[in-house]
């Protein structure tokens, strides 16, 4: 009889990601949510003042473009964080891919 994961429960046994390209990509995306959350903190600090301001969109939309940011600069080399993630999660596998 199959076991029934539950929602939002982690998968068990031979459904967890094993291939080396699976962990890879999972390891960039951490790294580019990290990216992303760390540039809309610096967006959020910059003051950009009348001038130059795009107002009320602006405000809508930097959230987005933070997120666009953290993964463009992710997918053009980052900032060596996924290696070290990608590194973490193997041996956490309990083994080398």
């Amino acid at each position: 009889m199959d076991r029934i994961t539950p929602p939002g429960a982690l998968p068990q046994g031979p459904q967890l990601p094993t291939a080396k390209a699976d962990i890879g990509r999972t390891a960039q995306e951490f790294e580019a949510v990290f990216l992303g959350e760390m540039s809309k903190l610096m967006l959020e600090s910059v003051d950009m003042g009348d001038q130059f301001s795009g107002g009320h969109g602006e405000e809508m939309f930097r959230g987005m473009l933070a997120e666009k940011l953290g993964g463009e600069i992710a997918r053009r080399g980052g900032i060596g964080l996924a290696p070290n993630v990608m590194e973490q999660m193997i041996r956490m596998q309990g083994g080398s891919q």
